[in-house]
């Protein structure tokens, strides 16, 4: 199987040619009913096909959460792959937001799950959590640079209960969300145009300017739209990182649905307002 181009270079590729936009793919049960969908699986099915018809072609990446197709057992897993593999088909990558964390043989197990290129739900990237020590994220990291895949790490996130466990300051006096953007920054030595070893940090937090947001590598930022953050914070938000911010919209593009063409157009309009806040035009 010939190795497969790093994910931050197929990212910054995607970024600069479709636009820095993510768009999370939620199916929870109240947004399947504000489409007219039952939630079952047919429902799933449907509202998963419709969002990968109008998007996978347009945006840099979809992001899949996982827990919404678990509920539904082994036919939700069933869905989701297929909506992996339409979507990797259509150009979109895949980010696979399931904040995996564990230790040992489990860690490895998980990530054989999402990062092993013949896996049934082998995606581009997945979320991972690293508060069991960022070391115990070593399987899923060897495994993504071995695959060209990548990494979401949680840094700053953005729900209040957060802040009590990244915030927290180590005996060195850095906190520990720094020490996972040190990690991070580590991994990326050396990598460019981007680094495969991402963090996300949340678009609502405000000013991030005591953190250096700057490891070479992508930051996931959710919070856009239903959650209060607007395109225009992001420069605010990011600073010197703006331009490897991968923002994540999900209620602000998926409430334009079922129509392809409202969907598409909502993306679109906030792939254009990110890219002019991104670059200042």
């Amino acid at each position: 199987m010939s190795p497969m181009e790093p994910f931050g270079a197929r990212l910054r590729r995607a970024m600069d040619g479709r636009g820095p936009l993510c768009v999370g793919i939620d199916p929870h049960a109240s947004l399947l009913a504000e489409w007219g969908l039952n939630d079952d699986v047919a429902g799933l099915e449907r509202f998963s096909r419709t969002v990968v018809e109008a998007l996978a072609d347009q945006v840099a990446a979809l992001k899949p959460q996982s827990a919404f197709y678990e509920r539904f057992g082994s036919r939700g897993l069933a869905v989701l792959e297929k909506s992996v593999e339409e979507a990797r088909a259509a150009g979109a990558l895949v980010v696979m937001d399931a904040k995996r964390g564990d230790i040992g043989s489990t860690m490895a197990a998980y990530a054989e799950s999402f990062l092993r290129k013949d896996a049934p739900l082998f995606s581009d990237a997945l979320t991972v959590s690293p508060y069991l020590g960022y070391g115990s994220l070593r399987p899923a990291v060897d495994l993504a640079r071995e695959s060209g895949a990548g990494l979401f790490v949680l840094a700053l996130t953005s729900n209040p209960e957060g802040a009590e466990v990244q915030h927290a300051v180590r005996p060195d006096g850095r906190s520990v969300a720094a020490t996972v953007l040190a990690h991070l920054a580590e991994e990326n030595a050396g990598q460019a145009p981007l680094g495969s070893f991402g963090a996300v940090v949340g678009a609502t937090l405000g000013d991030l300017s005591s953190y250096d947001l700057d490891m070479g590598g992508p930051l996931l930022a959710p919070g856009i739209g239903a959650q209060g953050a607007t395109p225009a914070d992001l420069p605010r938000v990011f600073g010197s990182a703006v331009r490897n911010v991968v923002p994540s919209v999900s209620r602000g593009v998926l409430r334009h649905g079922p129509e392809v063409g409202a969907l598409r157009g909502a993306a679109e309009r906030f792939a254009e307002e990110i890219r002019a806040a991104v670059t200042g035009g």
